[in-house]
C-alpha cells in the first residue's frame, strides 16, 4: 500500500506542470476568445401593418424558438431606418431596407454598413385609372400623380424610374403629389389621382385592394430590361394574367414590372456571431415562398447593396456552421468556443 501511495505522489509532482498549463489556457480563453453573442437584439421594421412589419414579427416568432428575444422598432420606412442605424448611439442593431437606398448615403456612411442579404422582392407597382392613357412615363406628365410619402421607398423609387427618363425632381408638376400608402391609393380610387406609384408584394392588402378595382389597372413596363440595365437594383419581375386577383383577373394581362429588394442590414453594434441565426431564421419565414418569389428563392446574397457581410457570405458558400445544424443555437455558439480550449488540453494531456 505505501508503495502505492508512494508511486501516486511521483506520478502527481511529476505532473504538477499541467496546473499552470491548464490555468494559462483558460485565462487565454477568456482573454482572447470572443464571449458567445448576445441572446438579444433591436430591429428597425417600418410603418405598423406594413410589409417589414409583417416579415419582422415572422422573424421575431422564429428567433423566440431559440430562445432569442428580438425587439421591433416600428419607423417611417428604410430612409428613417438607415438614419436609426447610423445614430451616433444607435438603439438599433438591424433593419430592413430597401435596395437603391444605399445610394443615397455619403461613402463613409455606406461602410458604416453591411448587408446580410436579400430577403424577398417588393415590386414597383403603378396603377392608374382605365379612362387615362398611359404608354409611356412621359404620358404622366400632364396627370395628377401620387410618387409616394417624402422619404419613403416608394419615392426613392419612383424618383429613379423618372430619373431614368430625364424627368427630375424639378421638373416636376404641380399636379404631382408626395402622396403614398393608404393615402394615395383612397384618392386614387376617389379619381382625385390619376395615377399613383406603390411598393410592396404582390400579397400587400392596397395592391390587392386596387388589382380588384374596376376602374384601376396597372401599367406595363415594356422597357424593363433598359432600366435594370441603368438601375441594377431593381430586376425584372413577371407578373402573370389575374395572379394579383382571379375572381376579378388583375391584371387583366401578363405585364412586367420592376422590384427592388428588402435587405437585412447591420451595423457595427450587431454582433457577428449571430449572422447564422438570423439567415436561418429568415430562410424559415420565407421557406414557401410567395406569389413572385419561387420557394427556397430567399435570403440571398444577391443583388449586392452594402458589402455583403462576411460571416453572410460564408452562410451563402456554405450554410450554417457544423455545430448549429445540430444543437440549439445558444449551446452550439458556447461549444464553438470551448473547443478552442479543448483541443490544445487533450494535446497537452495526450503524452500521460
Amino acid at each position: 500500500m505505501r508503495r502505492i501511495l508512494n508511486d501516486l505522489k511521483i506520478m502527481i509532482l511529476a505532473n504538477l506542470w499541467i496546473v499552470p498549463v491548464v490555468a494559462a489556457l483558460v485565462w487565454a480563453l477568456f482573454q482572447f476568445v470572443a464571449p458567445p453573442p448576445p441572446m438579444s437584439a433591436s430591429m428597425a421594421t417600418g410603418t405598423q401593418g406594413g410589409a417589414y412589419q409583417q416579415f419582422a414579427e415572422r422573424l421575431k416568432e422564429e428567433l423566440a424558438k431559440e430562445g432569442f428575444e428580438l425587439t421591433l422598432v416600428p419607423t417611417s420606412g428604410s430612409r428613417d431606418n438607415l438614419q436609426r442605424l447610423l445614430a451616433e448611439a444607435p438603439e438599433v442593431q438591424i433593419a430592413l431596407v430597401q435596395s437603391g437606398l444605399e445610394r443615397q448615403l455619403a461613402p463613409d456612411e455606406q461602410r458604416q454598413l453591411q448587408s446580410l442579404g436579400a430577403i424577398y422582392q417588393e415590386p414597383l407597382w403603378l396603377f392608374y385609372r382605365r379612362d387615362v392613357e398611359l404608354d409611356r412615363i412621359a404620358d404622366l406628365l400632364p396627370l395628377r400623380l401620387g410618387l409616394g410619402g417624402e422619404g419613403s421607398g416608394t419615392r426613392a423609387a419612383s424618383d429613379a424610374i423618372l430619373g431614368a427618363n430625364a424627368i427630375v425632381p424639378e421638373q416636376y408638376p404641380d399636379t404631382w403629389q408626395s402622396l403614398g400608402g393608404g393615402k394615395a391609393a383612397r384618392a386614387l380610387m376617389a379619381g382625385e389621382l390619376d395615377a399613383a406609384f406603390f411598393v410592396g408584394p404582390a400579397e400587400n392588402s392596397l395592391v390587392q385592394q386596387l388589382a380588384a378595382n374596376p376602374d384601376i389597372t396597372l401599367a406595363h413596363f415594356r422597357r424593363a430590361a433598359a432600366y435594370e440595365a441603368r438601375l441594377p437594383f431593381f430586376n425584372q419581375v413577371k407578373v402573370g394574367e389575374g395572379l394579383l386577383d382571379l375572381a376579378s383577373n388583375a391584371p387583366d394581362r401578363d405585364i412586367v414590372t420592376l422590384a427592388p429588394v428588402a435587405t437585412l442590414v447591420v451595423n457595427d453594434d450587431f454582433n457577428p456571431g449571430l449572422v447564422p441565426l438570423f439567415l436561418a431564421a429568415s430562410s424559415e419565414v420565407m421557406k414557401n415562398g410567395n406569389l413572385l418569389d419561387a420557394a427556397g428563392t430567399f435570403p440571398s446574397a444577391e443583388p449586392r447593396t452594402f458589402e455583403l457581410h462576411k460571416d453572410a457570405g460564408h452562410y451563402y458558400a456554405k450554410g450554417l456552421p457544423i455545430l448549429q445544424r445540430y444543437l440549439p443555437f445558444r449551446i452550439a455558439s458556447l461549444a464553438d468556443r470551448y473547443i478552442i480550449l479543448l483541443i490544445p488540453l487533450i494535446v497537452v494531456m495526450i503524452p500521460l
